[in-house]
């Protein structure tokens, strides 16, 4: 049978397998489901242990939650590569918002709904097809590597590649962990923003008070807190914090009809800030409050508000410092505080971007599989979002091809409700990567 026969016959089985890793909630931010960050890392253990995998071993620093390892030793000559995915997942939050139970794995109109079926346990699919189309055997040394805290920040990634830098090392990085370009047209991600997090808390009162006797006088926080968070941007959106940096713009156009249709931005809805669209969520900050701790609606009353707080996110430019970044956030804030408010930020988080130079025989083999693999040449483009984990790899193995792939498309939604797997382009990926290690194989 010719590879791409051998992969076609082991789709089958590996979505069966995917549909199992999906019913395990693996939420590593919950920490009531920290039971199934566990099981899940022994599923893919198990997974590995079929397939003939001789060293296969959960590995934790600290109190991280569990990574798993498996090796498959290089033959005489041949390079070594690293599949890295994540087993761990994002909360689902209300299942009634999602068309399907986000733990039951659900085929639909070409796609496979649940949570993690596409980020990431559909990018551990991936290599367990490639895996399998060998029989066990790649053809090339290879280093499984499935981490389960990705969706908390890779707490202690760093940590792992040092205690296990031997185990670990390649000479070839595969991150299955980003967005295709489109359903159909595969990508490689070459730049990734940086991330830097804050909470704001405003205090304006010692206690509650009528806002019918205080108010005009009298400042309530949550209104403070508002006036202080519209502060962050200038009147065209761009975000107006001092010393934030940001990057070259890019060649590829994104066209503002299909960001419309993929956002769902309603009728009317501006974009934010200056520049193409691409520039704006691949090359420049943006800035977003994500959470507001104050009286909720249905509990107001006429009352003048002590104390509100809000959670802060940033998206740094590929190069800029996120502790710098963070620090130039905190100072804005301060120096901002309407009405002599008393203002306390807390960093909450940050991680760092990332530049890949898509250049050498490895990456130039791996351009030629995807393009046998999906019939069509694979785009290269920016990433809004963060992998802080691939400035981790970088500063580990800095001799080494990081290469970013991606089983996500635009519609996969990965983090929302309804996230899927484009099941199509699913086969292809898995194809893809089958190719890829036969070609590195062929660069010895």
């Amino acid at each position: 049978m010719s590879l791409r026969e051998q992969v076609q016959a082991q789709i089958p089985g590996v979505l069966a397998d995917l549909k199992e890793l999906v019913a395990i909630e693996s939420v590593s931010a919950d920490p009531a489901r920290t039971a199934e960050v566990d099981r899940s890392a022994e599923y893919v253990v198990q997974l590995l242990l079929n397939l003939g995998c001789p060293d296969v071993r959960v590995v934790r620093a600290n109190a991280g939650a569990p990574a798993v390892i498996g090796r498959f030793p290089a033959p005489k000559g041949m390079p070594t590569v690293c599949l890295y995915a994540h087993h761990d997942v994002q909360p689902e939050g209300n299942p009634a918002g999602w068309r399907t139970p986000p733990f039951v794995a659900t085929a639909h109109e070409g796609r496979l709904y649940g949570r993690g079926a596409a980020d990431d346990k559909g990018g551990l699919a991936v290599h367990l097809a490639a895996l399998r189309a060998f029989g066990g055997r790649p053809p090339v040394g290879v280093t499984v590597f499935v981490e389960g805290e990705e969706e908390v920040g890779s707490l202690t990634l760093a940590e792992l590649l040092e205690q296990h830098h031997a185990d670990l090392a390649a000479d070839v990085f595969v991150i299955a962990d980003s967005t295709n370009w489109a359903a159909g047209l595969p990508a490689f991600t070459t730049s990734l923003r940086g991330l830097a997090g804050c909470t704001v808390e405003v205090r304006t009162l010692d206690h509650g008070l009528h806002s019918g006797v205080y108010g005009g006088a009298v400042p309530d926080a949550l209104t403070t807190l508002c006036r202080l968070l519209s502060t962050l941007h200038d009147d065209q959106g761009d975000v107006a914090i001092a010393g934030l940096r940001t990057a070259p713009a890019p060649q590829l156009d994104y066209p503002p009809e299909r960001l419309r249709e993929e956002s769902g931005i309603l009728d009317g809805v501006e974009w934010l800030g200056s520049g193409s669209l691409a520039e704006q969520m691949w090359c420049k900050p943006a800035l977003s409050v994500i959470a507001l701790d104050a009286t909720p609606v249905d509990q107001a009353s006429n009352t003048l508000i002590p104390v509100a707080r809000a959670k802060i996110s940033a998206r740094l430019a590929p190069g800029d410092d996120p502790a710098t970044a963070l620090a130039a956030m905190i100072k804005h804030l301060n120096d901002h505080a309407p009405w002599g408010a008393h203002v306390t930020v807390l960093a909450t988080e940050t991680g760092e971007s990332s530049v890949s130079d898509f250049t050498g025989p490895y990456a130039e083999a791996a351009r030629t599989a995807f393009t046998q693999a999906w019939g069509v040449e694979p785009v290269f483009i920016g990433q809004g979002g963060t992998i802080p984990m691939v400035a981790d790899f970088g500063k580990a193995f800095p001799e080494a091809t990081i290469l970013i792939t991606a089983v996500a498309d635009p519609d996969s939604r990965a983090h929302g409700t309804d996230e899927s797997l484009h099941l199509g382009d699913f086969v292809a990926a898995c194809l893809a990567e089958t190719l890829m290690l036969d070609a590195f194989a062929r660069l010895a």
